[in-house]
């Protein structure tokens, strides 16, 4: 009988290791990829040592492309069987497009849209090989809205659904699931615990904590949902989306993004 593995990146901190632990909570064994230095090797261990799953962890830099072949080899060499592939590591921003600095821009892009895309590639074979199996990839609200200061992270998640809707039209005869979630806020750090609190009522009520998050995520790619937008509120601004006019979103959004300058 076959021993299956979930693969999660960015699985340190905040959303990640979220998802990690409601996984684990799951008893689902785990692949675990972040940085180093990123108490990766410290939440493994305590997972192992309170919940009955093995895990095998990766302190890896994603925007180094040739850590994806690396983490492909360590899957093959150690006769890893991957049921799911959770791709969650990604950079954020806010700031101007020509205020950033050009190799922030190229690991961003290598983080958000390489990562995640070289990685199901090579993993491919291994998740056809245990199918049923299904992929998650984490995208973002700004993937639905035009965001002054979210240029190319809003761009690298529009590119992420778009990217994991044609593919799950492509791996259905194979009998994997491509789920996309789409998270707003986020209470993961200090700072943005503060940051969001400081929004807009409705900006405020729309953010969830990484374990109700997690939950969701998990529970979407489990039943092999094609889109996740956590959150009544969030469903609600994707509907009014589609019927608000540009300008009125334009005064939504630029009223919050004054709102972040004051603590950035």
């Amino acid at each position: 009988m076959n021993t299956y593995f979930t693969l999660v990146t960015g699985a340190s901190k905040g959303f990640g290791k979220a998802m990690s632990l409601e996984l684990a909570g799951r008893g689902m064994n785990l692949v675990l990829i972040a940085l180093p230095n990123s108490g990766l090797k410290e939440l493994s261990r305590f997972i192992e040592n309170n919940y009955d799953v093995k895990v095998y962890y990766l302190e890896e830099d994603l925007s180094i492309i040739d850590t994806y072949y690396e983490i492909s080899d360590f899957i093959e060499n150690n006769n890893i069987n991957i049921k799911y592939l959770i791709n969650n590591a990604g950079i954020l921003s806010r700031g101007f497009f020509e205020d950033l600095e050009n190799q922030f821009v190229i690991d961003q892009i290598e983080v958000n849209v390489l990562a995640p895309t070289v990685l199901i590639k090579l993993l491919l074979p291994n998740l056809k090989q245990n199918a049923p199996a299904g992929i998650l990839n984490i995208s973002s609200m700004a993937s639905f809205f035009a965001l002054p200061k979210k240029q190319v992270y809003g761009g690298t998640k529009a590119y992420l659904m778009s990217f994991s809707k044609s593919l799950r039209k492509e791996l259905k005869k194979d009998h994997i699931s491509v789920t996309t979630i789409c998270p707003g806020a986020l209470n993961t750090t200090t700072k943005l615990c503060y940051q969001n609190r400081i929004l807009g009522f409705m900006a405020r009520e729309s953010t969830l904590t990484p374990e109700v998050a997690a939950k969701i995520a998990i529970e979407g790619m489990l039943r092999g949902k094609k889109v996740i937008v956590p959150g009544f509120i969030n469903k609600c601004f994707v509907a009014l989306d589609k019927v608000l006019p540009e300008f009125i979103e334009d005064r939504l959004t630029n009223g919050e993004i004054k709102k972040l300058e004051t603590i950035n």
